[in-house]
């Protein structure tokens, strides 16, 4: 049953319905808003995994998002987590950990497919959605969160935000569209994150062109409660400025919560460690860090104890992703994902770091046929790739 407590009221105007009350992976609820338009309110149900991404939670979201997107009364959509700590922490990989170990070096194994193939779905309709889709990025947002929040056409975050794409830590490599938005951050500060897995806060994200505003996080009932309010036209160019302009009133008023960002601290520095022209002069340069920032130290901790393979597969996906399409991406990041399923390191490192928990994963060695083994499509199922209709 949901928490109404969490939800969006107004005075004025009906309260919002709940539906689908068996569906608690993900909770919808409608809120009837001026000139007879309507916004919808999804929210990840699952506060004590930190909104793990599910595949459960894939399907509930897409077939609503859809739903909403064809229904002519529902002006803006709102995605948002359950709980203050995290909008959603990233994949279930322990889910993902069990099919790997079912079905190990399948390809493409049958339990993993479909949680790829339509997470990259969800994620790529999230970049084209027809409506605006405000992405409320409060709290932790790793991984498969970052997915669904780098494509939204309003991407908020507050003092809270934690942002990263941890996965060299787990042998997988920076998925839902990092291949795509991580390279178009500036100079090659993607590439420094990649690798490192490093924590960004919502300066940062602003800075990375990862974020559109930023605002208090104890004004998210208010900022819910106002859009309802709005003058909603139905016309999606006019309305998502017109959330924009709900939104910058807000940011306004959060500029004083604003905390340094270390990209923009380290702006130089970055671009200098990352200059090399080859991944191990990248690698080196990082991990050769001895001064005295904690954020960087701890970058270059990571990189140094994180699987060699995830790292190429970083230097790979950014040399082959420059010429792609944000689809072409997505299709690419499938067969890589799946070949990571079926070879040792992602489970090697879920194994380490949330199964025994020793934090000492004894990851593969690295060669350029490995490296390039990744990219072989397998055989599809169906006979065609998943997301050739992207």
């Amino acid at each position: 049953m949901a928490d109404s407590a969490n939800l969006p009221q107004s005075s004025s105007l009906a309260a919002p319905v709940l539906f689908r009350e068996a569906a608690a992976a993900v909770l919808f609820r409608e809120a009837a808003a001026a000139n007879g338009r309507k916004i919808g309110y999804a929210s990840l149900n699952s506060e004590k995994s930190l909104n793990a991404l599910s595949l459960a939670m894939i399907r509930l979201l897409d077939a609503q998002l859809r739903t909403w997107a064809s229904d002519p009364a529902i002006a803006c959509v709102v995605l948002h987590g359950a709980g203050e700590k995290a909008f959603c922490a990233g994949g279930d990989v322990r889910s993902l950990y069990d099919a790997m170990r079912r079905h190990p070096a399948s390809l493409p194994n049958p339990d993993t497919l479909p949680f790829f193939a339509e997470e990259y779905r969800l994620d790529h309709f999230i970049h084209h959605y027809p409506k605006p889709i405000l992405v409320w990025g409060s709290g932790i947002v790793m991984g498969g969160g970052l997915g669904l929040f780098a494509g939204a056409s309003h991407r908020v975050v507050t003092e809270t935000s934690r942002v990263a794409m941890p996965e060299i830590t787990i042998g997988l490599f920076p998925d839902v569209g990092g291949s795509w938005f991580l390279p178009r951050m500036p100079g090659r500060s993607g590439l420094f994150v990649a690798l490192t897995g490093a924590s960004l806060n919502g300066h940062d994200l602003l800075r990375a062109k990862l974020a559109d505003h930023f605002v208090r996080a104890a004004d998210r009932e208010a900022i819910f409660a106002a859009l309802p309010t709005a003058e909603w036209t139905g016309d999606a160019a006019l309305d998502r400025n017109l959330l924009g302009a709900q939104l910058e009133g807000f940011s306004a008023q959060a500029v004083d919560a604003l905390p340094p960002s270390k990209l923009e601290e380290h702006a130089a520095l970055i671009a200098s460690l990352c200059a090399g022209d080859s991944l191990a002069a990248v690698v080196d340069a990082i991990t050769a860090y001895a001064g005295e920032d904690n954020w960087l130290r701890k970058a270059a901790a990571a990189l140094k104890a994180g699987s060699p393979t995830t790292a190429a597969l970083i230097w790979a996906l950014f040399q082959r992703g420059a010429a792609l399409s944000l689809a072409e991406v997505f299709r690419l990041e499938l067969i890589v994902a799946l070949q990571c399923c079926a070879q040792p390191d992602f489970a090697e490192g879920v194994r380490a770091l949330l199964v025994d928990k020793d934090n000492a994963p004894r990851w593969a060695a690295v060669t350029q046929a490995h490296v390039d083994g990744h990219f072989l499509a397998p055989v599809w199922p169906e006979g065609v790739h998943p997301l050739a209709d992207l």
